[in-house]
Order: C-alpha cells, then sequence, then structure tokens
C-alpha cells in the first residue's frame, strides 16, 4: 500500500489483510493520518483520496462516512474516503491513497 504525502513524499507500507488503511498508515507511522478517534468513526482525520484507479475496488463510503466527510477540512473529491472505513483486502494490493495536507 502506498501513502502519499501532500508534500510529496511517498510511503510504501505492508499491510496486513482485514486491517483498515488507516491502522496500517498508524502501525508505520505514516504522517499525516491523525486518526483521532482511533478508527471509530467519529472524526474525519483520516481523509484520503483513493486514487482514481482503485475507487472502484474500494468503493463508495457509507452514509455516516459521507457525512464526517462533509466535516473534513480539506478538499472534498469524488474519491474522498476515510482510511478507517477501508479494509484491506488482497484485491487492493498496491492500493494508492494521498494524504490531504490538512486534517481537522
Amino acid at each position: 500500500m502506498i501513502f502519499v504525502g501532500s508534500d510529496g513524499p511517498e510511503y510504501t507500507v505492508d499491510a496486513t489483510v482485514g486491517d483498515s488503511v488507516m491502522a496500517a498508515a498508524v502501525k508505520n507511522g505514516v504522517p499525516g493520518i491523525v486518526a483521532e478517534c482511533g478508527g471509530n468513526q467519529s472524526c474525519a482525520t483520516c481523509h484520503v483520496w483513493v486514487r482514481e484507479e482503485f475507487a472502484q475496488s474500494v468503493g463508495p463510503p457509507g452514509d455516516m462516512e459521507e457525512d464526517l466527510l462533509d466535516l473534513a477540512v480539506a478538499e472534498r473529491r469524488a474519491t474522498s474516503r476515510l482510511a478507517c472505513q477501508i479494509r484491506v483486502t488482497r484485491e487492493l494490493a498496491g492500493l494508492t491513497v494521498d494524504i490531504p495536507p490538512d486534517q481537522p
């Protein structure tokens, strides 16, 4: 899995199937993923922009996630997701997400 920081650096991490994308970021010290609520879907501090080529595989946000994304500080895009709501699967190998410059 690849996280691309807002100022350009890329962080390639190994992720465990079943974990969330947020957990993979936190476990590997990826900067920019604040994860204030610890993955309880009660904040928007793990907002990421999923790269277009992975958008269909990741799927759309649910209703509660949609509401939280409206609270995100950074620009909301068509591929905005909360990293805590994306589960790592084998099919998502190579998943690339961009980290917005600001989190709430």
